[in-house]
């Protein structure tokens, strides 16, 4: 018999995600992402959300749908350059952005995953990373004085191990994760198509409820054990998408000759 527990549908399975949640977002660019759950997300009137991710989409797409329905107040990300209403947001003191070396921010996602509490790292020692000074949030008219409203990053924790100075950084573990996946069975292990593999086992991992697109869901037992890339324990709620959805995956950056 196939269990199918795990099975709904994309505006059941975001419909009682709370405001003020943090959400830890698959894909890379507009690759891997969760397009349908964050549309149907979109679409509520809980906000207030902090999303974790590797970076904030495009205008449109990604978390540039939650950016345009102003249901974001904070994001943890690593690359943030595609997306105008994010700049424009940030710029004009709207929206709290704390910028993570990139694989900093990928095993603060593994870590929060794996029970780990904090890591140290030699990435980002040096720089206002570690030292502080970056403007997370912009205060009145653009201020970056905290008595405007201004939020600046403070300094980190450093050590010396192995004769390296190394930052203390902290896992991250999120209400909610959002992934996208190729294929899942009912029991909810995963396999995700090659590079949109990217954040988002990482994204799964680190959510105390984890909802996952699928383009095909099958029975347990088709996927052969080392064939998938992130067990069934981490995972809560499945989405199966119709073909039109599995299909919808726009090139971010086309050039021609």
């Amino acid at each position: 018999m196939v269990n199918t527990r795990k099975l709904t549908a994309a505006a059941e399975a975001v419909a009682d995600i709370p405001d003020g949640a943090t959400l830890a977002v698959g894909g890379f660019g507009v690759c891997g992402i969760p397009q349908v759950l964050l549309t149907e997300l979109s679409r509520r009137d809980s906000g207030n959300f902090e999303a974790v991710s590797n970076n904030a989409g495009l205008d449109g797409r990604g978390l540039g749908l939650l950016l345009a329905t102003r249901q974001l107040r904070r994001i943890v990300a690593s690359y943030v350059g595609e997306n105008k209403e994010f700049a424009r947001q940030y710029l004009e003191g709207e929206l709290e952005v704390e910028l993570t070396p990139q694989g900093t921010l990928a095993e603060r996602l593994r870590a929060g995953g794996s029970g780990i509490g904090a890591f140290y790292t030699a990435a980002g020692v040096g720089t206002p990373v570690a030292d502080g000074g970056m403007v997370w949030k912009y205060g009145a008219d653009g201020s970056e004085d905290p008595a405007d409203g201004a939020v600046i990053s403070p300094a980190k924790e450093t050590r010396d191990i192995a004769g390296r100075t190394q930052v203390l950084e902290y896992a991250i573990t999120a209400d909610i994760a959002l992934v996208r996946a190729e294929v899942a069975d009912t029991a909810g292990n995963l396999r995700f198509h090659e590079t949109a593999r990217n954040f988002n086992p990482l994204a799964a991992m680190s959510g105390r409820i984890c909802i996952v697109e699928a383009e095909k869901v099958v029975p347990v037992g088709d996927l052969a054990p080392d064939d998938i890339h992130l067990p069934g324990i981490y995972v809560h709620r499945i989405v199966e998408l119709t073909a039109e959805q599995a299909a919808d995956k726009p090139i971010e950056k086309e050039t021609t000759r």
